[in-house]
């Protein structure tokens, strides 16, 4: 039996693995290619060059794919590329890279994404996310693995988010934010860690106890972000454990650019 609705349309060039179910009225383009059991909700909108993994499903009305909102955009080629397992609910909209940001915007794999969630072109998401609903980034941003974006949450253009980050609600994101931060406020200001989440992910009190130590270097002992950088690379031999965090964090923090910096 056809998993196709019939009165959705499917251009004959899609890709579509045989197992993909399509609902009513739902639009898919001639460069789209689906894997195994995603689902496309009613009244959905799939175009570009558009890859979708497996075992995503996608709610109805989500427009998925379309030319970016750049003026510089002029009909390139470029990308939208989805990984597995996402869940992407009504109304989310997610664009098509820029030849000026690599051509290609990417969703990672097992990403909760709620209600008119927003992607802008050039973007990268990793793994494991929360965007609560309304949350939206602008071209460019880098959010990291495990990242909480609540409700309303809107981030600048070009800004990173680190791994196991989280903001509050109605936060507005101009600065990076450095792995394991908490941020809320207009403009967000850093707030504390997400130890809460770090827990209930399995680290363990030594390795908590590290991200304690980082968050003390460079938000409560008046360090520049330089002297803060050098404090936590010290911090391994304290903690067992802790290598591989740390070197997240340096990793971050390396990548600052100046007139950039990082939440407050």
């Amino acid at each position: 039996m056809s998993m196709i609705h019939p009165t959705a349309i499917v251009d004959p060039g899609a890709e579509l693995d045989s197992t993909v179910s399509v609902g009513p009225y739902a639009v898919i383009g001639p460069h789209v290619r689906i894997g195994a059991g995603t689902t496309v909700g009613p009244h959905a909108v799939i175009e570009g060059h558009t890859t979708i993994g497996r075992d995503n499903r996608i709610f109805q009305f989500v427009s998925l794919g379309a030319i970016n909102q750049d003026k510089k955009y002029k009909g390139e080629p470029c990308e939208l590329a989805i990984g597995d397992r996402n869940t992407i609910r009504e109304f989310s909209t997610y664009h098509i890279g820029t030849v000026q940001g690599g051509g290609v915007t990417r969703l990672g794999n097992d990403n909760w994404m709620m209600a008119y969630t927003h992607l802008a072109h050039d973007c990268v998401v990793g793994d494991n996310t929360i965007f609560a609903n309304n949350a939206q980034i602008a071209g460019h941003v880098v959010v990291g693995d495990w990242v909480i974006l609540g409700a309303y949450t809107c981030v600048h253009q070009f800004v990173r988010i680190g791994a196991h980050g989280m903001t509050a609600m109605g936060s507005v994101l101009l600065s990076d934010q450095p792995p394991f931060v908490m941020s809320e406020g207009h403009p967000a200001g850093a707030r504390s860690m997400n130890f809460e989440g770090l827990r209930r992910r399995g680290f363990t009190p030594e390795r908590i106890a590290a991200v304690k130590a980082m968050h003390k270097a460079l938000y409560r002992d008046n360090l520049t972000v330089a002297q803060a950088r050098d404090r936590i690379a010290a911090l391994p031999p304290e903690f067992a454990g802790s290598d591989a965090d740390v070197s997240l964090m340096l990793e971050f923090l390396d990548g600052l650019t100046p007139h950039r910096g990082i939440v407050r």
